[in-house]
């Protein structure tokens, strides 16, 4: 079915007299470039489509590649296509023309095949004419069963993408919500949004990985500890995960004491006398960064900043069941998954509402969280009232799942983790802020030195 609005892009776009560029699209045909030639007016944006289908042909135009679905491969494309249109166009038409560089590549459904189905797309364009180039670049996942229906999406998503770089640039959650004008639910995942170049030097792409994961356009993504936005399945593919989950407002030493309690028992779950190196997670929720009704851009930067600074990987998800992320991180790697969290947490996933929608409850809730060998490594709890310390061994499950729990301890999918510093367990981030709020330096103790700035700026901030 004809999508008027994608239509009308098109048109808008070829009846612009400033925007002139290229296509070149490789893997799914040129859907893209074929939504400009539907419409009236194709002279006024186009200059030239190419679809280098054979890989001898696309390695004698853009370089020998390893992969040719991959960011690399993207990137020779647009260094290319770019080159070229200056070369030929810029002394013609430069004075009044913003150019533009349109390509994708892109492993769509082939006969008989079920593997994963995605690619990467990207514009290089000038904000103006004459200006010096900025690239956006984007990894989706292509969810319809039909090579047919995956290749009108990718169509549709690259028109929205090529509108967006020119009428949406400056409202990025506005830019995000476009990209999947005229796709239904479900057709597409964007996993990964980032801009870079001429126009963007100081642009946070974060605030893009948040956006995309907060208007539902993926299940996570992820950043490096120098901030670098990455496509979670690349950076994840065939290496061990630990995943800790948290709020980290703010990050505290408790964190830290978690991650490397859990590290320890870790590796006897990874099945190789040389595994690859684990990649560890801290992971926030949807749920987790909610002020009120909305999420506050600043705070989030805040706590990704405090966890960079320790040089940890931030994973940030709407996955709130446990089973959901258990899921995503199987998808992305083949290698052990464990999950480090508080006895806080493991009493939560005996609730009730985290199966609701499940039909088989409580027992499929936990049978897709642990069912491709996911495992649970619990830290201690100490109630501040009575001293006591509560651990995975000692912890009481509701008394209709007595029998399960210790059948989940005893086939080691809760593991139980030491606190290496059980004075620490006494102390929660809410303590952490008031503490900083009364001028009480003890909580300095409680936050590494690096992510101090980002405690006190944020719980004086909160305060007020």
């Amino acid at each position: 079915m004809t999508s008027a609005g994608t239509y009308d892009k098109a048109l808008e776009l070829n009846l612009d007299p400033s925007v002139y560029g290229t296509f070149a699209e490789i893997g799914a045909g040129q859907e893209t470039a074929n939504w400009f030639f539907r419409v009236s007016g194709t002279a006024g944006l186009v200059a030239k489509t190419i679809s280098a289908y054979d890989m001898t042909m696309s390695d004698a135009i853009y370089g020998r590649a390893n992969r040719y679905v991959s960011l690399e491969r993207l990137q020779a494309m647009l260094d290319n296509e770019y080159r070229i249109l200056l070369e030929r166009l810029d002394s013609k038409r430069g004075e009044n023309t913003t150019f533009f560089s349109f390509c994708n590549t892109v492993r769509a459904r082939g006969y008989r095949d079920q593997g994963e189905c995605h690619g990467w797309l990207g514009i290089r364009h000038q904000l103006r004419p004459g200006d010096p180039p900025s690239d956006i670049i984007l990894h989706v996942r292509l969810l319809d069963a039909r090579s047919i229906d995956q290749m009108e999406a990718l169509g549709i998503l690259g028109v929205n993408l090529i509108h967006a770089a020119f009428r949406h640039r400056g409202d990025l959650a506005r830019f995000v919500g476009s990209l999947v004008d005229d796709l239904a639910p479900g057709r597409i995942e964007v996993d990964l949004l980032k801009f870079s170049g001429h126009g963007d030097p100081g642009f946070d792409n974060r605030l893009c990985a948040l956006q995309l994961v907060e208007r539902g356009l993926t299940d996570a993504t992820m950043f490096l500890p120098d901030g670098e936005v990455v496509q979670p399945a690349e950076a994840l593919h065939h290496r061990p995960v630990l995943l800790l989950r948290g709020s980290f407002d703010p990050v505290m030493n408790l964190h830290l004491d978690m991650l490397e309690s859990a590290r320890e028992g870790f590796g006897r779950f990874l099945g190789h006398q040389d595994p690859p190196p684990v990649v560890e997670l801290c992971e926030m929720t949807m749920h987790n960064l909610l002020r009120g009704q909305e999420i506050d851009p600043a705070d989030f930067i805040d706590r990704a900043d405090a966890l960079q600074a320790l040089g940890k990987t931030v994973l940030v998800s709407r996955c709130a069941e446990f089973h959901r992320i258990a899921a995503f991180l199987n998808r992305c790697t083949t290698e052990s998954v464990g999950i480090v969290l508080s006895i806080g947490l493991l009493n939560e996933l005996f609730k009730s509402k985290w199966s609701e929608n499940l039909a088989g409850g409580l027992l499929e809730s936990f049978g897709r969280l642990f069912k491709q060998g996911v495992t649970l490594h619990v830290f201690p709890w100490k109630n501040r009232r009575t001293g006591e310390l509560v651990t995975a061994e000692t912890f009481r499950a509701p008394d209709d799942c007595v029998h399960l729990y210790r059948h989940f301890l005893e086939n080691r999918r809760i593991v139980a983790i030491r606190a290496s510093h059980p004075q620490r367990l006494a102390w929660t981030g809410r303590d952490v802020r008031r503490m900083i709020l009364e001028d009480d330096e003890s909580w300095r103790e409680l936050v590494p030195e690096a992510a101090r700035p980002m405690a006190e700026r944020h719980a004086r901030l909160v305060g007020r």
